[in-house]
């Protein structure tokens, strides 16, 4: 659960009466249109990378009354121009004339001392980089999911933040949208009585990258693109030459190898095991074991192991990476009509009094009634974000922690960490979340990092 309390609904209540009083610390003008906020109100920003996630971000953050983009970066020549280039036009349209500067290198724009907060939308190798020297430089992070490439990153990044006081979040939005919330109230408030079991569909493990050298296009420094991984040659799926990132395919390319990716298990698994943790009540834990699939060569069937969760009333759950996590018969509520669902994507819970699946789209319960009974206000519920980048935003202002802080994103996605672990390596292992170490297992503590190119180590935060 995030750092926020855990309130009932009627502690809740009073405490929100006491706040209507208190003076809030946002302006009236941030209550206006794209135009209205003193400019010296406004949160300043840079981007740092600006492919298809990140070009999302950048296109509503810039047209806030409350923000200002001040600055791009990205090692492609053609994005960083667009990027530019856009956000220039829209302020013209806004009556906000600004200039956007644009960098080749990161570092070069966390110099800039008038940047307040950076967004990080850069292929996952790249993350924990950045974010320390976004860290080390005084700026608030809002950085992309997965958050780390290893289980080291994860532990590295978690201290230096704390170290450093930066407000960070991680771009899990799930926490933000959808029926997960409610989801999680659900099994908080033990409408499944006992948890005993969960399934979780995200994809497969990513592979060693085996593709052809293509010629480097001259607007792409594909040394720095390549960064801690192994020097390898250009290849359009990797880095692709468009300018426009809405002409790429939805799931970039280099998610599938693993010298920059964990494949579909960080990716996805960054969303739905982080539910899975949060429903379970074990954000500042994590499972204490990993097993593999029987057979090898398997995509799937890893299972993690989760003790001393209060939901379970102190028995084991089994969580298992399953390719099928939910097949049955479903009536789609707006239509009335009835069609067989076979769903690979999404969560399902097993309690002892039934089941709860969840994903973006629906929430589906064994029995239905379940879901008839509304939460009261004397139970457990989480906090209701006003939206990922907005809850940012505003601990911004108030310098707590968001709903999904940088403890949130390292756990997490160490979960999925030790899930491909289990499958690239092919042996049980166990896990000590608290001490972030397989214990007593050197080899697989060795494990937790990988090499990395002398001109891309981690900064000393």
């Amino acid at each position: 659960m995030r750092t926020r309390k855990s309130v009932s609904r009627r502690e809740f209540v009073k405490t929100s009466a006491l706040a209507v009083a208190a003076p809030t610390i946002i302006s009236a003008s941030a209550l206006g249109n794209a135009q209205s906020a003193a400019a010296s109100e406004r949160l300043t920003l840079g981007f740092i990378g600006i492919g298809k996630q990140a070009s999302g971000h950048l296109n509503s953050l810039s047209g806030l009354a409350t923000t200002q983009v001040l600055a791009v970066s990205d090692v492609h020549g053609g994005r960083r121009e667009r990027a530019k280039t856009m956000t220039e036009k829209k302020y013209d349209r806004l009556e906000r004339k600004a200039t956007v500067d644009d960098f080749v290198h990161y570092q070069d724009l966390l110099d800039r001392k008038d940047i307040d907060a950076v967004v990080i939308g850069v292929p996952d190798h790249w993350h924990v980089s950045i974010a320390a020297s976004a860290a080390i430089a005084g700026k608030d992070i809002y950085c992309e999911k997965p958050l780390t490439l290893t289980i080291a990153e994860a532990k590295y990044i978690l201290d230096g933040i704390r170290k450093t006081k930066r407000v960070f979040q991680t771009g899990s939005q799930q926490r933000s949208e959808g029926p997960f919330r409610q989801a999680c109230e659900y099994i908080q408030n033990g409408r499944l009585g006992k948890i005993k079991e969960v399934w979780v569909g995200v994809g497969a493990t990513s592979k060693p990258c085996d593709l052809p050298t293509q010629e480097t296009p001259k607007d792409i420094e594909w040394d720095v693109w390549q960064g801690q991984a192994p020097e390898r040659g250009y290849n359009d799926v990797l880095c692709r030459k468009a300018s426009n990132p809405n002409d790429y395919p939805f799931n970039p390319g280099w998610r599938d190898y693993r010298e920059y990716s964990g494949g579909y298990v960080t990716d996805w698994g960054a969303h739905h095991f982080d539910i899975t943790q949060w429903a379970l009540g074990m954000d500042h834990s994590g499972p204490v074991e990993a097993l593999p699939p029987e057979d090898s060569k398997a995509e799937y069937g890893v299972q993690v192991i989760y003790r001393g969760s209060k939901v379970s009333g102190g028995d084991d759950i089994v969580v298992t990476h399953k390719n099928v996590v939910y097949e049955g018969e479903y009536t789609d509520p707006k239509t009335g009509q009835t069609k067989h669902l076979k769903e690979t994507n999404g969560i399902q819970f097993f309690g002892e009094n039934g089941k709860l699946f969840v994903n973006r789209e629906k929430i589906l319960t064994e029995p239905d009634s379940i879901l008839l009974e509304p939460i009261h206000e004397d139970e457990i519920f989480y906090f209701k974000s006003p939206g990922h980048r907005e809850d940012w935003m505003n601990c911004i202002k108030t310098r707590k922690r968001p709903i999904a802080d940088v403890e949130i994103g390292a756990r997490s996605v160490t979960v999925c960490h030790l899930i491909n672990l289990a499958y690239w390596h092919g042996r049980k292992l166990k896990w000590d979340p608290q001490a972030w170490e397989f214990p007593g297992d050197a080899e697989a503590n060795g494990w937790r990092e990988r090499p990395r190119r002398d001109k891309y180590q981690l900064p000393t935060i």
